[in-house]
């Protein structure tokens, strides 16, 4: 009886530079794409920093010119890391649980797709969406709240909260594999209000208590927010940059270990 033999010789597709940047570019596409029509997700993140900005630093800031429009620049700063998290949280936390709930990580798994292009196009989405909140608050102020900014400055701050979205997107990361589909949205915002408010994104940090003030410096919004207040003159911290940018390195770091160990477990369960 003759035995059958199948090819074994399993090639992986060989692309070049330009297909991958192709490839990467089209997967960040879709993921703008599909979060732009979640209506939940496009207008809870960019509107509740928005409405936050109003409320407190223009409506409740209008008795006083001055005292406004400090409160307004301010704010700029941390109420647009307050959004930056929302954004970078929901869209890698909640999407990453709920994808993995509906398979389609399996799929993405058996495609030809590299994995990194999937995870890659979160990251971009969490950046544009921070960019539009931090443009928004911007436009914003400088309308309503008296906010003066050099071309500098708010490019800084742009920028800032932009790349803000890769510590707290491996925050995100770590909460999508460890949170089912349906506890998902519940664990990201017991994480991501509570971090808020101890890091002094809704009260200015000189105005909690002592004891907050030190559990803020080891929360990474803290260090988000006063690199972006140095970037527009308003920080009252003395720790230098470079410490900030080392916190957030190893905070990063961190979380993206935590979500390579679950993402292994995860892997484990599904073909182990």
């Amino acid at each position: 009886m003759a035995a059958t033999t199948l090819p074994a010789d399993l090639t992986i597709p060989q692309r070049s530079f330009g297909n991958l940047v192709e490839l990467f570019a089209k997967e960040a596409k879709y993921e703008i794409v599909k979060n732009v029509r979640i209506p939940v997700y496009a207008a809870s993140t960019i509107f509740f920093p928005l409405m936050f900005y109003v409320l407190f630093a223009i409506v409740l800031g209008s008795g006083n010119p001055v005292t406004r429009s400090e409160s307004a620049t301010y704010m700029l700063a941390t109420l647009g890391t307050f959004g930056v998290m929302g954004v970078s949280l929901f869209g890698f936390g909640v999407s990453l649980a709920m994808e993995r709930g509906q398979g389609w990580l399996q799929v993405k798994r058996a495609s030809p797709m590299p994995l990194a292009a999937y995870f890659t196009a979160k990251v971009v989405s969490a950046m544009a969406f921070s960019a539009v909140i931090a443009l928004a608050l911007m436009a914003i102020g400088f309308a309503f709240g008296n906010v003066r900014l050099s071309a500098v400055q708010s490019a800084e701050l742009v920028g800032i909260l932009m790349l803000a979205a890769i510590p707290f997107g491996s925050m995100g990361l770590a909460l999508g594999y460890l949170a089912k589909p349906n506890s998902a949205p519940a664990l990201v915002n017991l994480t991501y209000l509570p971090m808020s408010f101890c890091s002094g994104l809704w009260i200015p940090i000189f105005l909690l208590p002592h004891g907050l003030q030190q559990v803020a410096r080891v929360l990474p919004p803290f260090h988000i927010s006063q690199l972006a207040l140095r970037a527009i003159g308003m920080s009252r911290d003395t720790s230098s940059i470079g410490s900030h940018v080392q916190t957030l390195v190893g905070f990063t770091l961190l979380f993206l270990g935590i979500a390579a160990f679950l993402y292994r477990r995860d892997e484990g369960q599904l073909y182990g």
